[in-house]
């Protein structure tokens, strides 16, 4: 089977991966330009373009799918295979292989469609989540469901743990159900429009800490935001990022985000109902570190000092 695979980020490696070892042919991968990276703006290729060279696979890089894309037609697809793309593809590749354009999505479809299911399942307090295989339709994430695999959301799991399980499954379900689609005998199953959700991208304004809320879900939004882009809050002029938090068992009340303590593993701080524990931040300028080694140099922290909400 001719396939091209259309994917940027490392969470679509584990996939392409898979590919390449399946025996199919990969005759061409298709992905974003590389972008300057970093505070030296670096020139640096998607980590799937770096899969694919390695392994000899032409990599086609169009700023714009919908104005370039004469290379996969020339690739002659049986099928097209994406995940983590970054661009709207149009219909003229959606209907151009012959067993159809298919996409790997991290999230229980038609539940959080969009860029940031992961994210978003996190800070909503899912309990579950898992991965779809489903056609791509002009419509996002709308298409007819192939195939579904799910995973508890465990209370320790951020956004990198479950990306990197996301990831995995991704690429389990892909082998388990790309013979069927081959042979054309897959399920093909409307989605309910009347149960949508939506994930859009994470926005400056998502990262910041409003803690009106339940320690919960503070807690939760520094979850679905660690490692990366990280929660923040600020306390005067100093910014200052969270990566890990607990709720703490407690009935004292103050004003939401007040440090009401300070111990050896970090800092107590009031919410709106509830309270949580900082077990690991990032003041400005400095390096990401446990709060007890935070808190054994100079900072800003003080018992009755109260977070920006």
């Amino acid at each position: 089977m001719r396939v091209v695979f259309m994917g940027t980020p490392d969470f679509a490696i584990p996939i392409l991966e898979a590919l390449i070892h399946s025996g199919h042919d990969i005759v061409g991968v298709v992905t974003q330009p590389d972008r300057p990276v970093g505070r030296k703006q670096v020139l640096t290729p998607p980590p799937i373009k770096v899969l694919a060279e390695q392994h000899q696979i032409p990599v086609f890089q169009p700023e714009s799918i919908r104005k370039d894309y004469q290379p996969i037609i020339d690739w002659r697809p049986d099928l097209i295979i994406t995940c983590a793309y970054g661009q709207i593809i149009p219909k003229i590749l959606l209907d151009l292989p012959p067993l159809g354009a298919i996409n790997v999505h991290a999230s229980l479809l038609p539940k959080y469609r969009g860029g940031a299911p992961i994210q978003w399942a996190i800070i909503n307090g899912e309990k579950e989540t898992g991965i779809t295989l489903m056609y791509m339709s002009e419509k996002m994430d709308a298409g007819d469901i192939i195939a579904q695999s799910k995973i508890p959301i465990e209370p320790t799991d951020n956004y990198g743990t479950l990306h990197d399980k996301l990831s995995r499954l991704g690429a389990e379900l892909l082998m388990e159900i790309l013979p069927q689609i081959e042979a054309g005998t897959n399920d093909r199953i409307p989605q309910d429009e009347s149960l949508a959700t939506y994930a859009w991208n994470i926005k400056k304004e998502d990262e910041r800490i409003v803690w009106d809320k339940d320690a919960q879900a503070v807690v939760n939004q520094i979850r679905g935001l660690s490692p990366v882009p990280g929660a923040y809050t600020c306390l005067g002029e100093e910014r200052f990022k969270i990566y890990e938090a607990r709720v703490m068992d407690s009935t004292k009340t103050a004003v939401p985000g007040t440090i009401v303590d300070m111990v050896p593993q970090g800092l107590v701080v009031a919410c709106g109902k509830g309270q949580i524990l900082i077990i690991e931040g990032q003041l400005a300028g400095r390096k990401r570190q446990p709060m007890e080694n935070v808190l054994r140099g100079n900072h800003p922290f003080a018992i009755g000092k109260t977070f920006e909400s």
